[in-house]
């Protein structure tokens, strides 16, 4: 996820008279209570036929609106959106990882084709179970899916982000790095993917590999979301990475799907989070 990051600003760069159509948080509207109080008539003889009543407005005030429920709500299973153990964290800019050096207890190595050793050869358990069924149906479908990057540690992404605040200075640093324990990798639900042939490995191009239009097209039906799709960095924090997968679990994934929901903050309703607060 680091790398790609910088391999998209150039391409930002590079393409002159691209016009960048930024995404829209939806707003919620205020409230408006209408007033319930009416003229009170009064019974008084002091006073005279003459009195004239409050005028009702010609048009009633709107209705509260009905408060709009969670795509969530209706699944059958609630997980937290804080615990580094459940599938439905959220972890952005605006909500770092705490403990900011979580690790994940059940970290395994999945048995599927890498590219990768070490820590970043490891997932969570449930995530790699996962991974696992999902690059052995893409590859009955004729699709070579690769492990890129999976797990990575908070030591490791002090030394990343550092790297990029030494090279580019942090402004520029925080465009392409997740600053240490803001990195959903140090989650384990969380993995980049290549294509088999190696081909667009984390540039922009890679969206139209093979593996990553498989992956878009069937990755709910495994449990996994883009986490970063196009044209959403407003709401999320960053460019496209179509190599960027996410757990989330099948019935959640799905559902996102079905309703055309694209990020993880307007699913389960938090804030957008483009830049560190």
């Amino acid at each position: 996820m680091v790398s790609s990051r910088r391999s998209f600003s150039r391409f930002l760069a590079v393409g002159a008279g691209l016009t960048v159509v930024t995404a829209c948080t939806p707003e919620t509207p205020a409230a408006v209570s209408p007033s319930s109080a009416s003229p009170a008539a009064s019974s008084s003889p002091a006073v005279t036929a003459s009195a004239t009543p409050t005028p009702e407005p010609a048009t009633a005030p709107p209705a509260p609106p009905e408060p709009a429920p969670s795509p969530s709500a209706a699944l059958p299973r609630q997980f937290s959106l804080t615990d580094p153990s459940s599938p439905w964290l959220i972890v952005n800019k605006h909500r770092p990882l705490v403990p900011a050096t979580y690790v994940p207890a059940d970290l395994v190595v999945p048995a599927v084709a890498m590219t990768v050793s070490g820590e970043a050869a490891l997932l969570n358990s449930t995530t790699a179970a996962a991974v696992e069924a999902m690059f052995a149906a893409a590859a009955r479908d004729g699709v070579a899916m690769v492990l890129a990057s999976g797990y990575r540690s908070y030591d490791t992404q002090v030394a990343t982000y550092n790297g990029y605040v030494a090279a580019r200075g942090q402004a520029d640093a925080d465009t392409a790095s997740a600053r240490p324990g803001y990195s959903e990798h140090q989650t384990g639900w969380a993995f980049d993917i290549a294509d088999g042939g190696g081909v667009c490995g984390f540039q922009p191009c890679f969206a139209d590999q093979p593996a990553a239009v498989w992956a878009k097209a069937n990755g709910h039906r495994f449990g996994f979301v883009v986490r970063y799709p196009w044209m959403f960095h407003p709401i999320t924090g960053y460019y496209y990475e179509p190599w960027h997968l996410r757990y989330i679990g099948v019935e959640a994934a799905t559902d996102m799907a079905n309703r055309g929901i694209f990020t993880l903050e307007e699913y389960f309703g938090v804030e957008a989070a483009p830049g560190y607060p």
